[in-house]
């Protein structure tokens, strides 16, 4: 099989964002295996192509790096093994039983996507002296990158949960990965005491939780259509990064201000607002908490000085903002630098409104690529003090 020819003729096609709702139209009572998989052997593909043509595009120095050729590897065998499936009969229960064999297998090759594409920009960084224009074109890359693989993995899930022919053990009542009523506070209280345990176990103590629920429509804790483990997620990871500030200003007080939650019902948007007092951040360094290319930290080496279990690969914020960003919501950061910061997450109220939000490829994602260094139109500040004497009137 010619892989180059087939990354052209699908990378075409652009990919179908499908709603919450369709996707629970997809699971349940009228959920048809055939139907699903007739849709998924033409849609992964579609997606799959789609970044791999992105994939193309980034700096050489950073194509060739040993970890991101082994994920272009990955990409392209999980592919083949897809295409596979386009000339199979749909009404071959072992076809299908197959294709689910295939979506697990595909997805298990995936799983250390993150860490290895972070292992490249590593190996890049050590050997290559940074621009800046390159670092926005990858910090572009990545979010798309990172987000189709989002979708492509929820696209796995749903298929291989609902058709794998047991029910979900645990969650009965989970369509796939998606719970139709999905308790936003018992997810916080879930994310928060799972924080707080490696809180303990590394600092020792940890903040309490206030949590408070506002919900518009009528006095009934806050649910909604979500897919439970992206917002467990990002609670988890804002927690982590709240609770570790908390305690590195204040640990030479008996007692650590709480971390506030605020989770808010109106007619469109579902917010959480995560309330730390854990002195701030300054303004200037927000947007490099959701950059890859600064926060890639080293893995550490066994027997090494370990990091802190709260500190993580870096990548807990921008990935974060993914899974939000997904179903067209966002994750934004308020601080006030001397005092703690708001982080809030949006979320979309109505399920027809949770509609993916997915990259596709063409001319204008290009043009990103093409990105080149222009004259700023602003003046760039003088560092040395003006002396007046020597001022010159003429532009």
């Amino acid at each position: 099989l010619h892989v180059p020819k087939h990354i052209e003729h699908f990378s075409k096609f652009s990919p179908s964002p499908l709603s919450m709702k369709q996707f629970l139209d997809f699971g349940s009572i009228n959920a048809c295996e055939k139907t699903s998989f007739v849709f998924l052997r033409q849609e992964l593909p579609v997606r799959l192509s789609n970044i791999m043509k992105e994939i193309n595009l980034l700096p050489d120095r950073l194509l060739t790096t040993p970890s991101v050729q082994m994920v272009q590897s990955w990409y392209i065998q999980s592919l083949m093994e897809i295409l596979d499936f386009l000339d199979k009969n749909p009404d071959d229960y072992k076809v299908l039983g197959e294709f689910v064999d295939a979506l697990v297998t595909i997805r298990n090759r995936h799983n250390d996507v993150v860490p290895t594409m972070a292992q490249g920009i590593i190996e890049y960084k050590e050997a290559f002296a940074q621009d800046l224009v390159t670092n926005q074109n990858i910090q572009y890359f990545l979010d798309r990158f990172y987000l189709s693989r989002i979708s492509i993995r929820m696209l796995i899930n749903q298929h291989t949960l609902i058709f794998d022919g047991s029910a979900n053990p645990v969650h009965p009542n989970t369509i796939g990965s998606i719970d139709p009523h999905c308790q936003v506070g018992d997810v916080v209280q879930d994310a928060f005491h799972s924080a707080k345990m490696l809180c303990d176990q590394y600092y020792l103590r940890s903040p309490d939780l206030i949590l408070q629920e506002m919900n518009k429509k009528k006095n009934l804790p806050v649910s909604m259509v979500y897919v439970p483990s992206h917002l467990y997620h990002m609670l988890f990871e804002l927690f982590k990064n709240a609770m570790r500030a908390t305690i590195e200003t204040h640990e030479n007080s008996n007692n650590l201000p709480p971390i506030q939650v605020m989770v808010s019902l109106g007619g469109e948007d579902m917010s959480i607002k995560v309330s730390d007092k854990g002195g701030g951040v300054p303004f200037r360094r927000i947007e490099n908490l959701f950059s890859y290319m600064y926060s890639t930290a080293p893995a550490p080496q066994i027997g090494e000085y370990t990091r802190p279990p709260l500190a993580g690969f870096g990548y807990g914020l921008p990935i974060s903002r993914l899974y939000a960003k997904y179903f067209q919501g966002d994750l934004q950061l308020y601080s006030m630098e001397g005092h703690g910061t708001d982080a809030v997450i949006y979320l979309k109220a109505l399920s027809t409104d949770s509609i993916e939000r997915l990259p596709v490829y063409n001319t204008t994602a290009l043009k990103n690529y093409k990105v080149s260094q222009e004259a700023d139109d602003w003046c760039i500040p003088s560092k040395e003090p003006l002396d007046l004497r020597n001022y010159k009137v003429a532009k």
